[in-house]
């Protein structure tokens, strides 16, 4: 009796092996995460292409909103200009002022202590008040010889 040796035939096997595919996604969202705390948000703010100038003489003196040292609001106008305002009176003289003259320009004055978020949400202030542009209120730099 003659046998014959026959070998089991294998089933094939077609898994994918996705381990690697898991992490490199690990990596991935490792790296996303960190890379989203980094996105922040700004205020649009027209930058000079030159040097900043002075004003000339010839045109018509800005509006000059101020926050001190506390943060309280002023704004120059008629005899409030020393009066420290609330954010909606701010709001109301600035929407007044400009719809008497909607060519009115403003410039804000902060004081060197004041943090800078305070200036920003007065800037936000007038911006939702209807100005369209600002400008920046700073002392000329000393020279030291």
């Amino acid at each position: 009796m003659q046998y014959a040796y026959r070998r089991p035939r294998r089933k094939v096997v077609a898994e994918i092996n996705v381990v690697p595919y898991i992490d490199v996604m690990l990596v991935l969202l490792i790296i996303f995460m960190a890379t989203a705390t980094t996105v922040t948000l700004g205020v649009k703010v027209d930058l000079p292409q030159a040097t900043a100038e002075a004003l000339s003489v010839d045109s018509k003196p800005p509006l000059i909103a101020s926050i001190d040292k506390q943060g309280l609001y002023y704004l120059d106008v008629g005899e409030s200009g020393d009066t420290a305002l609330s954010s909606d009176e701010m709001s109301a003289l600035v929407k007044a002022q400009l719809l008497a003259d909607k060519e009115t320009q403003f410039v804000i004055k902060g004081d060197g202590d004041v943090p800078y978020k305070r200036v920003i949400e007065l800037m936000v202030l007038l911006q939702e008040s209807g100005v369209a542009s600002l400008g920046l209120m700073t002392e000329p730099v000393e020279n030291e010889k």
